[in-house]
């Protein structure tokens, strides 16, 4: 099983529940049942072995469907990690510019909304999140995140 131990363990446990199952079955006495055990245990291992090399299609990877019709999702631990470089990110805007910004990009509020929430004018919401965007680009790529153009 090389690494698996959790898979080793799923050998030993099915080969015991074997052995429990086919008890009366086995002649315990005259036989020694450790050889037998053993065989069983081998037996699961290469069928597992079977069944995972069947399951895997040898030599398709991410690349050969990048023409498909359905959309890949990225990796959760890059968006958690995007995500939190663009809070990092956020934290060099003033506190008005961060709350246009979250509202206007991340929340998908349309302008005049959020301009009626914080009371000020539209023109006033325009131009902090622009002004926040560009701040936040700045960033990123002082950052050296990949992706921003220099």
């Amino acid at each position: 099983m090389g690494q698996d131990s959790h898979g080793a363990e799923d050998v030993v446990q099915e080969t015991l529940l074997r052995a429990w199952q086919l008890a009366e079955r086995l002649d315990w006495q005259e036989r020694p049942i450790r050889m037998w055990l053993f065989r069983v245990a081998h037996n699961l291992v290469v069928d597992s072995h079977r069944r995972d090399s069947r399951s895997t299609p040898v030599g398709i990877g991410p690349a050969d469907f990048a023409d498909a019709s359905f959309p890949i999702e990225p990796d959760p631990a890059e968006r958690v990690t995007e995500r939190r470089v663009l809070v990092e990110a956020m934290l060099v805007l003033s506190p008005a510019h961060r709350e246009a910004v979250t509202r206007v990009h991340l929340l998908g509020h349309a302008g005049d909304e959020v301009a009626d929430a914080l009371g000020v004018p539209v023109g006033t919401v325009k131009s902090r999140t622009h002004n926040g965007v560009r701040a936040i680009r700045a960033e990123l790529i002082r950052r050296g995140w990949p992706g921003m153009a220099a």
